[in-house]
């Protein structure tokens, strides 16, 4: 059993002065299935699903969404998989009409852990079980949490920052981390703050500016990135950015500079834009989360709650996640996440996540030839 410790949000990422994946695959069931009893009703009934919004990264409406409804329908259920657009009020609405409507269970992606939290209640209240799918509610009341291990995800950003500096002592980094009001961007910096501070603290790197940004907005990020660097005499030897959107408004300030493709860049999601900057040495690594486990993980979850087999939910949810803010300890699926380079960029499109036809591109084909991605 895994125990994954969640530090309290916006705490502390401020208190450091400081981080959510991906490509268009297509969902839905295999032909002429359509996760129905032949009789027009789904056997489990249906299922919401909320997810937060589109502007950070392409993973929700490209990956989660149609993976969560292939993978629902697999399971019997009819699902409803909407989007808050980053409205806390569009979330708000989604979840009132989906309990009103009676969903057998309640799957939230939310914006932040207040409006999740609250949502958690007013469906527990109604009688409806919910689940946390990829980021955690703290101090919520949903008793299951499906999700990545998310420090995990930190310490793999740490470890390809660390592996691109080494050998230049006193190498000058800046960390641009994701919203303060997201959980996993505190996690995400603990995982990486495990690896590069010793580093830091040793004088092998130096850290620069450790900035969250708000809402993981790209361009402000992009916007506050290019302010640290002017700030440092416009130069800086690593950027730590804490997914490929932020990521990519780095190296539109880099490339802007004179220096892309010279400042190795972190990542996360393994997006189709990401993966093409790593192929074209403009961001030096990414984070792969098969996101279709983790839909198929939270698909079963689900099942054997509207099934009301909490004892195959918790044989299911075998890991443990502290949450500090409820003083309470949440049965937990942690999937494992996966380092990648230019090197292993194949591995992505191999597994079916990102089309070849999406990475190589006029620029990119002898590349995609030289690493056998087709």
């Amino acid at each position: 059993m895994r125990t994954n410790r969640l530090a309290t949000g916006a705490g502390a990422i401020a208190m450091t002065v400081t981080l959510a994946a991906c490509g268009a695959n297509a969902g839905g069931g295999a032909e002429g299935d359509d996760g129905q009893n032949g009789q027009g009703e789904a056997p489990l009934g249906s299922v919401g699903v909320i997810l937060p919004e589109t502007s950070s990264s392409s993973r929700w409406e490209g990956f989660d969404k149609p993976m969560l409804e292939e993978a629902l329908r697999a399971e019997g259920f009819d699902p409803d998989v909407q989007n808050a657009q980053g409205e806390v009020q569009k979330f708000s609405t989604l979840a009132d009409g989906m309990i009103a409507r009676g969903v057998e269970v309640l799957i939230i992606a939310s914006i932040n852990s207040e409006v999740g939290s609250t949502v958690a209640a007013e469906a527990n209240n109604a009688g409806i079980p919910t689940i946390d799918y990829d980021r955690l509610n703290l101090g919520g009341s949903s008793d299951y949490y499906v999700s990545f291990d998310n420090v995990r995800v930190g310490e793999l950003q740490g470890e390809g920052m660390a592996q691109a500096l080494e050998g230049q002592e006193g190498a000058e980094v800046v960390e641009i981390e994701g919203a303060p009001t997201d959980n996993n961007a505190t996690l995400f910096h603990e995982g990486q703050r495990n690896v590069l501070q010793p580093l830091y603290d040793s004088g092998e790197l130096e850290l620069v500016r450790s900035e969250p940004i708000d809402n993981w907005d790209n361009q402000r990020g992009g916007t506050i990135f290019e302010q640290v660097l002017t700030a440092n005499g416009g130069s800086v030897d690593g950027v730590v950015a804490a997914n490929d959107g932020l990521a990519g408004a780095v190296i539109t300030v880099l490339r802007k500079n004179g220096l892309a493709g010279t400042v190795p860049v972190t990542g996360q999601d393994a997006t189709p834009a990401g993966l093409r900057r790593i192929l074209r040495g403009d961001q030096y690594m990414t984070v792969f989360k098969p996101i279709k486990k983790e839909a198929e993980a939270t698909a079963e979850l689900a099942a054997a709650l509207a099934e009301g087999d909490r004892a195959a939910a918790d044989e299911l949810a075998g890991d443990v996640t502290e949450d500090p803010e409820g003083d309470r300890e949440v049965a937990s699926v942690l999937l494992e996440p996966h380092l990648i380079t230019r090197d292993n960029v194949k591995r992505v499109v191999d597994e079916g996540y990102v089309d070849a036809s999406d990475l190589c591109v006029d620029d990119l084909v002898d590349d995609c030839e030289e690493l056998g991605i087709s």
